[in-house]
């Protein structure tokens, strides 16, 4: 049987794992939500977490601009790199929370 695609995938199964990985290092939820509201606009307390994770980010209130300075590599991929625009902002966020879980400050992080 093949896995769940991440775009399938409901928010409510991701969520938490962004949110544990951010935890185990010292951050907070609030920390990772204001990295999700900086990027997408979404205030996490009102996301539908059923939504497939793939709707979230196509759906999203105001993805900024700023995102495309986000660069480096998650998990041997460059961010830049990736070439499906859905993928790409799906790393991107990876790649935020990856900084965020190793400490960077906020304003960095934020660019």
């Amino acid at each position: 049987m093949a896995g769940q695609s991440i775009f399938e995938m409901p928010v409510a199964k991701v969520y938490p794992l962004l949110r544990a990985k951010a935890e185990r290092k010292g951050r907070t939820k609030a920390e990772l939500d204001e990295v999700i509201r900086w990027l997408t606009g979404y205030e996490m307390d009102e996301v539908d977490q059923s939504v497939p994770y793939g709707a979230f980010f196509e759906n999203a209130p105001a993805m900024n601009p700023r995102a495309e300075l986000i660069t480096g590599k998650v998990c041997g991929v460059d961010v830049a790199a990736v070439e499906d625009p859905l993928m790409r902002k799906i790393r991107q966020l990876d790649k935020l929370v990856d900084e965020l879980a190793k400490g960077r400050p906020m304003e960095e992080i934020l660019r």
